[in-house]
């Protein structure tokens, strides 16, 4: 039996640098044609006896001046040409700027400068299955022309495609939010999350020859579902978070005055007396309202 799972595998392009002339030398040699061409014509119309080879001179010139003409392209700043001859790969200019090359090679362009994009929003079910919406801003550009050209059908679309992929992965694998700050979330962790999304997007973009700068988080919220549940159920998070501190507090310090009092003997306070100053104390450290003092006149008991 034969084994055949490999032989369908995606073949990848590598960009090589192509065989390619400065458009201003290839321009002064088009000229001294021209110029030349010129001459042969102007001597004939003046009836020189050796016109036939003259008038062959100008045909000459033309043709050749017609085969320069048809090699010149320009290349902008931040721009390469893929050079191809009858569908196969020769290799890419980079070189910005007036350009020459064999007129039956033919030029595709590409924008090599960076790209910045904003993805739609998207619902995603966080490392808890609650629905958010999440969005992306990422900053793109080429850098193996041959692989985006070649190794993918249209490396824009892909770039789009890959930047929804990465972003349902990474908010899948974090949960929104921890209110105990024991774990990574994808709301109190935006440069963790951030790297890893930069990472990720890089191993899914390799393929096209394309790599990411710099990539983050633009919008994270709850979906509408569940938005009015979640923001009770963090604010009840928060007041029980608020109430675990305001009585670890108030234990420390209703134990630390009755080490002091007891240290200092300012008074001695049997276990019923010692209970009632703990209750009195946590009632006043503890309440959300100004307490208002009861003054004893009598006696300590």
């Amino acid at each position: 039996m034969s084994d055949s799972s490999g032989a369908a595998g995606l073949t990848p392009t590598r960009e090589v640098r192509a065989a390619t002339a400065s458009g201003y030398v290839m321009l002064l040699v088009w000229l001294l044609l021209f110029g030349v061409a010129i001459w042969a014509a102007a001597t004939n119309l003046g009836g020189d006896v050796d016109w036939n080879w003259k008038w062959g001179l100008v045909v000459a010139s033309g043709i050749a001046g017609t085969v320069i003409l048809c090699g010149f392209y320009l290349i902008n700043p931040n721009e390469a040409a893929a050079i191809q001859l009858f569908g196969s790969y020769k290799g890419t200019d980079r070189e910005s700027g007036l350009r020459w090359v064999l007129p039956w090679l033919t030029r595709k362009k590409i924008a090599v400068r960076a790209n910045n994009v904003i993805s739609d929003k998207i619902k995603v079910n966080d490392l808890r299955g609650n629905p958010i919406e999440m969005a992306a801003q990422v900053v793109w550009r080429v850098t193996d022309t041959a692989q985006a050209l070649f190794d993918v059908d249209d490396y824009k679309e892909f770039v789009m495609a890959q930047i929804e992929a990465a972003v349902r992965s990474i908010g899948s694998r974090y949960p929104y939010d921890d209110i105990e700050h024991q774990e990574v979330t994808l709301r109190g962790n935006h440069d963790e999350v951030g790297v890893e999304l930069r990472k990720a997007l890089i191993e899914r973009l390799s393929v096209a020859g394309i790599t990411v700068d710099e990539c983050g988080l633009t919008h994270l919220a709850y979906a509408q579902e569940i938005a009015g549940a979640m923001l009770r159920r963090q604010q009840a998070e928060a007041v029980i978070s608020a109430r675990k501190k305001l009585v670890e507090g108030a234990v420390g310090m209703v134990e630390m005055a009755l080490e002091q009092l007891s240290a200092k003997n300012v008074v001695d306070l049997d276990d019923e007396r010692r209970a009632a100053m703990v209750s009195n104390l946590m009632v006043v450290l503890c309440s959300e309202r100004d307490t208002q003092p009861v003054v004893n006149a009598g006696s300590l008991y």
